[in-house]
């Protein structure tokens, strides 16, 4: 479903990844541990098609997505990746409902279809109190979870999830650990986590840790 194949990638002479190979299946949770530095968050920005490897393929659902054009990139992105960040990164302008239908109004999906759609989401993960409330009036797991459904909302291929407990106390990062599994169980949703949470680490059906650029 993912292959990562011989990726490298240098800032300067400083040289980040050093060859990275890596098959992910369909459904498959995979965390990505390893100290700061490793290379981790390099690696899942350049699945995530933020950045360009020097060398190398990244492959989802069929489609080396760096040899699409940048127009033809950026759609696939919106249409194909879901992101859950670690500060959850949502406008604070815009209530809860607003963010997460937030990718289908760029991806030119109707305005009515994206409403039903986000308050779907926002319904199933347990916000149907909070759709008009801004980030601001949330508190930090509530924020995930609109992070969350704003991920799920163009039906992605993957979700990639960077340090997504480094901000939550430890009763939010328990809902988090459930929050994910419901969406592999339910959504049979795969999903690539970076994290120097062993605890999150260890929902994952593999734990793969990079050390000085490589797999080891």
């Amino acid at each position: 479903m993912i292959e990562i194949k011989d990726i490298h990638k240098s800032f300067g002479n400083l040289e980040v990844l050093k060859g990275v190979n890596l098959r992910v299946d369909r459904g498959e949770i995979v965390a990505i541990i390893g100290k700061s530095g490793a290379g981790k968050t390099t690696l899942l920005q350049i699945i995530g098609t933020l950045d360009y490897p020097d060398k190398g393929q990244i492959i989802i659902d069929g489609t080396d997505v760096f040899a699409l054009k940048d127009k033809e990139l950026a759609q696939f992105r919106n249409q194909h990746i879901g992101f859950i960040f670690q500060f959850h990164q949502l406008l604070p302008e815009f209530t809860a409902l607003e963010n997460v239908m937030m990718p289908a109004l760029i991806g030119g999906i109707e305005y009515k279809q994206a409403k039903e759609r986000a308050t779907t989401l926002l319904c199933d993960l347990g916000l149907s109190e909070r759709l008009e409330h801004k980030p601001n009036q949330l508190s930090g797991g509530e924020k995930q979870r609109v992070a969350t459904a704003r991920a799920m909302m163009m039906h992605p291929s993957v979700i990639l999830a960077d340090e997504p407990s480094g901000s939550l106390d430890n009763t939010n990062k328990l809902e988090l650990h459930h929050l994910l599994l419901k969406l592999r169980n339910e959504y049979g949703q795969t999903i690539i986590i970076v994290t120097h949470d062993y605890e999150l680490a260890e929902i994952a059906d593999r734990i793969i840790e990079i050390n000085d650029g490589k797999i080891l």
